[in-house]
């Protein structure tokens, strides 16, 4: 089967990458350029950057993408390679060139939804799991572990559930009969103790955000990764990220810009020299339009945010101003 945007023949990924004709904007001329795609996934970016002329160099630390990197490997052999790994590691995992661009999908791929053994959807019955590099500690494992209050905050931080409290407390008194191992039956739990709304959202959606952005360090993950990129890219170098909610959106939003990424100033200090750019022209925020939200309604949530690097130097990881959620909590 053809790829619709490149022409490309072979096996497709099982759904549209979101916005992207935006993204190949954002990072292009692409014709000639070395763009790393951090977020692998099914090769989706990765397969119409290839269309459109570009050597790419895949990241993905989910073992499942193994059947989309041979394809593209068979395909492209001297236009397309593959590491295994974290995103965060970007710079140290492709040290060996200049690359001109990067690309980041930010959160759970549709891919991974799509597999009930996963256990990222509350829409099929599966294991709750949630691990992306399928290593590492599970969401039963926070599910059945963490005390109420721990359980209540990390609910909150990360998913913005006003119900967290209710939530978390059903929880502690459910599996003190016995544990909660999968999917349908802490989404049920949810629903039962929070009720649902004609038309709205599935009342378990903020509680699994949640659970799978601690079980993954996403937000870890995408600040180090920011970082990365800054060290990684020289000057002219694109970056462009698709983010998925708002509390990702924010930070890369004040990461671009250079007076919120260096965090408040104190009304009661000397007023400081504004912050050196690291990234400019930085493009506004983009969405879907119409025709891509009917035809791929994943892209609803989706923000496009780019920027081009400056000759500045890079800075050293900082959290201060990004706007990450504070959790504080343990087993």
């Amino acid at each position: 089967m053809a790829d619709s945007e490149t022409g490309i023949s072979g096996p497709t990924p099982p759904h549209d990458p979101v916005l992207l004709a935006e993204v190949l904007a954002a990072l292009g001329p692409v014709n000639g350029a070395c763009v790393l795609d951090g977020t692998f996934g099914a090769g989706g970016y990765s397969r119409a950057l290839l269309g459109a002329g570009a050597r790419v160099i895949g990241i993905d630390r989910d073992p499942t993408v193994a059947p989309f990197v041979s394809t593209l490997s068979a395909e492209f052999p001297n236009r397309f390679r593959f590491v295994a790994g974290r995103f965060s590691e970007l710079d140290t995992l492709a040290a060996d060139g200049a690359i001109d661009g990067v690309v980041l999908d930010i959160g759970v791929s549709s891919m991974q939804l799509d597999q009930e053994t996963r256990g990222f959807s509350f829409m099929r019955a599966g294991p709750l799991d949630m691990r992306m590099s399928m290593e590492g500690t599970s969401a039963a494992d926070l599910v059945n572990t963490l005390d109420e209050t721990a359980l209540a905050n990390l609910i909150f931080a990360y998913g913005e559930e006003r119900a967290s409290r209710r939530i978390a407390k059903a929880i502690v008194s459910v599996r003190a009969d016995a544990p909660i191992t999968d999917t349908k039956a802490l989404a049920d739990l949810i629903e039962k103790t929070i009720g649902r709304k004609p038309g709205g959202p599935h009342p378990a959606t903020r509680t699994f955000q949640a659970l799978r952005i601690a079980v993954n360090r996403e937000f870890d993950e995408l600040v180090e990764g920011l970082f990365a990129a800054e060290r990684l890219l020289g000057e002219g170098g694109r970056l462009a990220v698709v983010t998925f909610h708002s509390l990702e959106d924010r930070i890369v939003k004040r990461f671009f810009d250079a007076d919120k990424a260096a965090g408040t100033q104190s009304r009661h200090m000397p007023m400081a020299e504004r912050a050196e750019a690291r990234w400019h022209p930085v493009r506004k925020p983009v969405r879907a339009g119409a025709a891509e939200l009917d035809r791929n309604p994943r892209a609803r949530s989706a923000t496009l945010r780019s920027a081009v690097r400056t000759g500045a130097a890079a800075r050293p990881v900082n959290t201060a101003g990004l706007g990450v959620p504070g959790f504080r909590g343990g087993r």
